[in-house]
């Protein structure tokens, strides 16, 4: 029954609109009592940024945008959830229809443009139901500010006591002129800026910069000096791409937006390798891009990833996809004779 019923889900309901029934379907579920979902494998435990994280599996942001389940998401086998992208201002994204599934390739094409409730709905939200577990808030701009520093702090000054961590976004391919914050003036001002301002605050949160697949070994380089020398906390290789992989077989892939999915795996994991080795194990990096099973998270780890982060293959794969992961790569650890996930990361590198 649950599987035809998820099959309908996937293959014939609108994709926004099957996005709220998910939500639903997870705040009021009864499989999330099941105990073997939240199974602890101890080769999976973690402690990065000052954060115990009993497995390395994480749900991106884009899924949990306005606050509503990132307490259940850790009943369900994730190690670790994202909120967001939250804006200073609520804002209702670009026009629709803004999601496409690319069925044949289990891929997805969006451009939301970081629709939201606002950041003070959502920390208000979150106050009310304080987080129970690991939970990161990854903020941005409103669309008429996205070339502008100001919505970030904003967005900072708010969340900065209740997030475990914060990921600035500045990688949405998604809200024209977003991406400009990876030039080198502009991310130097922005990370003086927040830096900054937690100074102020007094607040030791972490502070991760979400950075886009869609860049090239200049701009690599560039990047990679800036955060050495600025002592970022993290990164988070990559959002969603505007290239276009020439064997995609779904007629959704001519539609304008981010891709993501197994599609973009391999330009993530290329990008992962190029900036663990050129940091120098100096902050974790959190990989994203095409993770849907225990094989698939061990080459991001491998490629130098400590964290991973998934989204598209939750709603190909179903709410079971972290606790499926977690088995098959603590099984891929022991075959490996490899004790620690933690001694895996980046083996494939150099």
């Amino acid at each position: 029954m649950y599987k035809k019923f998820f099959e309908f889900y996937v293959t014939k309901t609108e994709p926004e609109k099957a996005h709220k029934l998910a939500l639903q379907l997870i705040k009021n579920s009864f499989f999330l009592r099941n105990p073997f979902l939240k199974k602890d494998y101890k080769n999976l435990n973690q402690k990065i940024l000052n954060m115990d994280f009993k497995s390395p599996i994480g749900l991106a942001a884009g899924f949990d945008k306005n606050a509503e389940v990132y307490n259940e998401i850790g009943k369900l086998g994730f190690g670790f959830a994202e909120i967001g992208t939250v804006t200073p201002e609520s804002q209702y994204g670009n026009q629709k229809p803004r999601v496409f599934r690319l069925l044949e390739d289990n891929a997805l094409i969006n451009r939301l443009g970081f629709p939201n409730d606002g950041m003070i709905q959502i920390k208000t939200r979150m106050n009310k139901d304080s987080p129970k577990g690991i939970c990161g808030v990854n903020i941005g701009p409103n669309k008429k500010n996205a070339k502008d520093i100001d919505d970030y702090v904003l967005c900072f000054d708010q969340f900065c006591e209740i997030a475990s961590y914060i990921t600035i976004n500045i990688s949405s391919p998604n809200t024209p002129g977003l991406r400009q914050q990876h030039k080198d003036e502009n991310i130097t001002k922005l990370i003086d800026e927040l830096h900054l301002r937690r100074s102020e605050k007094s607040s030791k949160v972490p502070i991760l910069f979400k950075i886009s697949p869609d860049i090239n070994d200049k701009e690599i380089d560039s990047l990679c000096r800036i955060f050495l020398d600025k002592k970022i906390d993290g990164l988070i290789l990559t959002n969603t791409s505007i290239s276009r992989d020439k064997n995609l077989y779904s007629v959704n892939k001519i539609e304008e937006g981010g891709l993501s999915g197994p599609p973009i795996e391999n330009l993530s994991n290329s990008l992962i390798k190029e900036f663990y080795n050129r940091i120098n194990k100096k902050f974790p990096i959190i990989g994203a891009g095409g993770v849907r099973d225990g094989k698939s998270a061990f080459e991001k780890i491998k490629s130098g990833a400590s964290l991973i982060q998934l989204y598209t293959s939750l709603v190909y794969e179903g709410p079971f996809v972290a606790s499926k992961i977690n088995k098959e790569l603590s099984s891929i650890l022991k075959l490996n004779s490899i004790e620690n996930i933690s001694d895996a990361v980046g083996i494939d590198c150099n």
